[in-house]
């Protein structure tokens, strides 16, 4: 049986203790470097055997017990090593003692089974008398599987360097032997800190020396007119067939089979499959090959080149590699072109990517291959996901003069695109697509309908929707004049998101259009890209549910079609559904999971830092919250696109007026209004708008208020935009809310007409849905009736009290009769702060508390003043210390719960000290203790 150390270790330990102690014998095979030596160190240090009766015995070391010893009256433990090392006399010697061995004593003998000199019978040809009491057992070592390379990297490397890609690599070039994984990990790390966790970096690190040894040695052992199928092997790098090699090592049919033979036989390489030779570790080939002699190497993978090019299917990677290193420089180029169209055929974008970036980079290439290879990076990258390594290296290529005006043209379209929808260089990316669109017109129009309809897309700052719109009519007849169906899917794709954007009636009808049964792959492509467009731009709009089915059915084209770029913004979408709908469980950790998925191309995951944004705001964590919405310093906020921007600064503009930073609020405002507003895409306002207005109103700028929400209006018009028309309610809401506010007249009117304007954008929220949004709008309705109600009821001194600075800090009376209009505006914000408090957003619950104690009347029955919650956190302890452990500080907290900052640090101070916390990050362990 194949078995681990711990299953033999087991299994002996069974066999030594048993009831009867019958004596046992186990044969422990397994390769170089699979751990024998460790395996007999362990059963030495089996509890079972007392120290004195171990025998250690290591064959062809000289020496040796006498067949005498087998006969020893005590329990005897024998640990035999490397069997396969012993002359004749020392099997006669061992075959003796293992024949006599007694009740109670035991022997573990390892070999190296390629090594035996007779296969099968590791003590020699002569047969071995087994008495009948003696228990045989036979155990095979196995190599290591990933799991345990992984737990062996981490050890060694740490987690940093311990990447996913790097253990596969370690894994498959080890071939899971731990003694060379052991070996090639202190290698490794003599990298560090310089090791990042590639596959590259890990075959940098060379072959170990005792792998190398091994193997070099082994390969000597054959004779040297045989040795060319080792150096085959080498050359193939893989498991190979007889004829394969062959063929690659020059020999004849007859010399050939008997090389391979004596190959075998002196475990120079072993057969890994049926019928399929290579070396066990398949990092030994890279030693044989340094060792070859430079023409010899050649004449090698010239062969090899030959050989594998019949193979079905072609590896043609793998060909040019073989092709380069025989010095064929034009049938490597072709190989090079011929691999990555197969790539690109079977949705293998990255493989292609990386292979065309590095034939690329290199000096010296001819033009005309460089004119062949560069459309294809171009139109892989375009489609798959890349760094920016290959927007340097299509940038270095359209500088080339020697280029045709077509194959530049094309290759500018394809950089724009990169710069514009992977980069988020939109600026920049705009003038290349124009530039592209000039000089395609006249020599390709495909192409030039292409970059046409790239200009179509309305998402990037900076131009007004009327350009896109101009484009768009020439994109139309450009695509038309090519008679291209495929460039016809692309230019309808983009108009869809056009449409759908600035809700244009025709825009439904417009995806009804898009072939999505169409047996043409490009064209499917197109039209996923295009479902994906429409679920973007609907959700945007708030119709979720449509959105929902759209982005469903565009990410299972975009899946079977092969377009992964678009797969991946379609993911970015869904967080944005979820976030709106209130499927916050878990949402934290789904986009934190994306943003790291895509962590070398993070502009592709700027939907999941905004939500995630979104969500500490919400969860009260604001330190996060800033992080999050500014990309975490991956890429500047200005270069997010118009909607998602507009999202992003809505929420900072809220975390300011939160702080009580209404100037810098303000000025945010009118910079993010001003992005909207040159766009022309009025829904897109529609995660700013509420924030703006009552950042310009709080700030005094009345007039900027008003201009905002009459733009706003008047940029909706007629659309069928859900979420904006909802927005725009609220919006009017803030801005009467807030002139009340500083109104000597008029003031409870105001706020009531107000809280009615909430009202009703509470009652649109909750028909998209959008919990969140309904919420507080609902918030919004009460604390502007509670105000109204306040404002007209005389306090004791005669006076109107308005909002209570400290709710510690009064004693209330029972409601007086003329207040039972106000107690379902109560019953209403206390079921909005428990639907805060189920969504997760701690702060807000905490708000709506708070504002809810204002006017919540004393429980009748319940004895005058404070009560007593003894060593356990009152109600607003526990409210004030939530907040405390997320981030906010004590201003901000006194903000939030309508107290002084002196009151916030006695609940902290209280908190602390029940708790037994000594900082806030210990509060924070201590309350989540807390049952």
């Amino acid at each position: 049986m194949i078995t681990t150390c711990g299953s033999v270790l087991r299994s002996f330990a069974r066999a030594l203790t048993g009831p009867r102690a019958e004596p046992v014998l186990m044969f422990v095979e397994g390769a170089a470097g699979e751990g024998k030596s460790h395996l007999l160190q362990e059963l030495a240090d089996l509890p079972d055997a007392p120290e004195p009766a171990r025998r250690w015995w290591r064959c062809g070391a000289g020496g040796g017990p006498s067949e005498e010893d087998g006969h020893r009256p005590e329990a005897t433990l024998w640990l035999v090593d490397d069997v396969h090392r012993a002359d004749e006399d020392e099997l006669r010697r061992l075959r003796g003692v293992l024949e006599g061995l007694g009740p109670g004593s035991a022997a573990a003998v390892t070999y190296r089974p390629e090594e035996i000199e007779v296969p099968g019978l590791p003590l020699g040809g002569t047969p071995m008398t087994y008495p009948g009491r003696l228990t045989v057992l036979t155990n095979r070592l196995a190599p290591w599987d990933e799991e345990r390379v992984r737990r062996a990297a981490a050890e060694s490397l740490g987690g940093s360097g311990c990447t996913a890609e790097a253990v596969t690599r370690l894994h498959e070039r080890t071939g899971g032997v731990p003694r060379v994984v052991v070996d090639l990990l202190a290698m490794v790390r003599e990298q560090w800190p310089a090791f990042t966790g590639t596959a590259v970096e890990v075959d940098a690190a060379g072959v170990p020396p005792r792998l190398a040894e091994l193997v070099l040695s082994r390969t000597h052992a054959v004779p040297p007119e045989h040795r060319p199928v080792v150096w085959a092997a080498a050359v193939l790098d893989g498991p190979a067939g007889r004829d394969e090699l062959t063929a690659v090592s020059g020999l004849g049919a007859g010399t050939g089979a008997g090389a391979l033979l004596r190959a075998l036989e002196g475990a120079a390489l072993a057969e890994l499959g049926e019928g399929r030779y290579g070396f066990a570790v398949p990092l030994a080939a890279s030693a044989v090959r340094a060792t070859l002699p430079g023409p010899v190497r050649q004449d090698l993978h010239r062969r090899a080149a030959n050989v594998l090019s019949r193979r079905q299917p072609v590896d043609w990677a793998a060909v040019a590699g073989h092709h380069r290193a025989a010095g064929e420089g034009h049938r490597w180029l072709r190989a090079v072109e011929r691999a990555a169209e197969s790539a690109e055929a079977s949705g293998r974008h990255e493989q292609a990517i990386t292979l065309l970036e590095r034939t690329l980079a290199l000096p010296g290439l001819p033009p005309q291959a460089r004119a062949r290879l560069a459309p294809l990076l171009a139109r892989n990258a375009v489609t798959g996901l890349r760094s920016d390594q290959t927007v340097e290296v299509l940038a270095q290529i359209v500088q080339d003069a020697a280029l045709p005006p077509a194959v530049r043209g094309e290759l500018r379209l394809d950089l724009g695109l990169m710069l514009c929808n992977q980069m988020g260089r939109s600026h920049e990316g705009w003038q290349v697509l124009e530039v592209a669109a000039g000089e395609l017109r006249d020599v390709r129009s495909v192409l030039a309908a292409r970059a046409m309809a790239a200009l179509v897309t309305p998402y990037w700052p900076g131009v007004s929707v009327d350009v896109h719109r101009g484009w768009l009519i020439q994109a139309v007849a450009a695509a038309d004049d090519s008679g291209d169906a495929a460039m016809r899917t692309a230019v309808l794709a983009n108009h869809v998101g056009l449409a759908m954007s600035c809700a244009d009636a025709e825009a439904w009808e417009l995806v009804e259009q898009l072939p999505v049964q169409s047996t043409d792959p490009a064209c499917l492509r197109q039209a996923a890209r295009g479902l994906c467009n429409a679920a973007d731009s609907a959700v945007w709009l708030g119709f979720y549910e449509r959105g929902a089915d759209l982005l469903a059915a565009g990410r299972d084209l975009s899946a079977r079609s092969g377009a992964p770029y678009t797969e991946h913004s379609a993911m970015g979408t869904r967080l944005l559904q979820q976030w709106w709908t209130g499927r916050w469980l878990g949402l934290d950790k789904r986009c934190e999971d994306f943003v790291a998925a895509t962590a070398d191309m993070p502009f592709i995951a700027s939907d999941a830092y905004v939500v995630r944004g979104l969500l500490a705001v919400a969860q009260g964590d604001w330190g996060e919250a800033r992080s999050w919405l500014s990309q975490q310093g991956t890429f500047g906020t200005e270069k997010l696109p118009v909607p998602l921007g507009a999202a992003a600064a809505g929420a900072v503009i809220r975390l300011a007026l939160a702080r009580q930073e209404v100037t810098a609020a303000a000025e945010h405002a009118r910079a993010a209004w001003k992005v909207v507003a040159d766009k022309g895409v009025w829904p897109w306002a529609a995660e700013l708008a509420p924030w703006a207005v009552e950042a310009l109103a709080r700030a005094g700028d009345g007039a900027g208020a008003h201009t905002m929400v009459r733009n706003f209006a008047q940029g909706l018009g007629w659309r069928d935009a859900p979420a904006a028309r909802a927005a725009l309610v609220w919006s009017r809401a803030v801005l009467t809310e807030t002139e009340a506010e500083a109104s000597a007249e008029g003031r409870r009117s105001g706020l009531l007409e107000a809280a009615t304007l909430y009202g009703e954008a509470a009652a649109a929220y909750g028909e998209l849905p959008r919990p969140y949004s309904q919420a507080l709008t609902t918030e919004g309705a009460a604390r502007c009736a509670i105000a109204a109600d306040t404002e007209g009821a005389p306090d004791a001194e005669g006076a109107s009290s308005g909002p209570v600075p400290d709710a510690e800090a009064a004693s209330r009376p029972a409601p007086a009769p003329e207040e039972d209009a106000i107690l379902p505006v109560l019953a209403e914000l206390e079921s909005c702060a428990q639907r805060f408090t189920d969504l997760g957003a701690v702060w807000d619950a905490a708000r709506a508390r708070a504002l809810l104690r204002t006017r919540q009347p004393v429980r009748k029955g319940r004895p005058p003043g404070r009560p007593s919650h003894a060593d356990q956190l009152s109600p607003r302890e526990e409210e004030v210390a939530q907040l405390a452990v997320s981030g906010l500080t004590n201003r901000e907290i006194a903000a939030t719960l309508h107290l002084s900052p002196r009151t916030v640090e006695q609940h902290i101070a209280g908190a602390m000290r029940k708790t037994g916390a000594l900082s806030r990050r210990d509060l924070a362990h201590r309350l989540d203790a807390t049952p």
